[in-house]
């Protein structure tokens, strides 16, 4: 169970939505975090690999290296 505040504008216009489309605002609430969930978790995990790099506990391969690394590089 999640329980969430919106602002007073933004109720208003997932109601409308809802209203105008027979579907419910907590429909439209769990669609919006469903599509933006996987960018956040990729937000996350790059901004975490960033801090690594810029602290010296994780580095860069070029494509070259990738490639040859896994025989791509026929």
């Amino acid at each position: 169970m999640l329980a969430i505040r919106l602002s007073e504008s933004v109720e208003k216009r997932l109601g409308r939505l809802a209203k105008r489309t027979g579907r419910t605002k907590t429909f439209y609430a769990r669609e919006a975090i469903l599509q933006h969930l996987e960018d956040l978790e990729d937000l996350y995990l790059a901004e975490n690999r960033l801090k690594a790099l810029r602290a010296g506990r994780s580095r860069t391969f070029s494509l070259d290296e990738v490639e040859q690394d896994l025989g791509l590089d026929r």
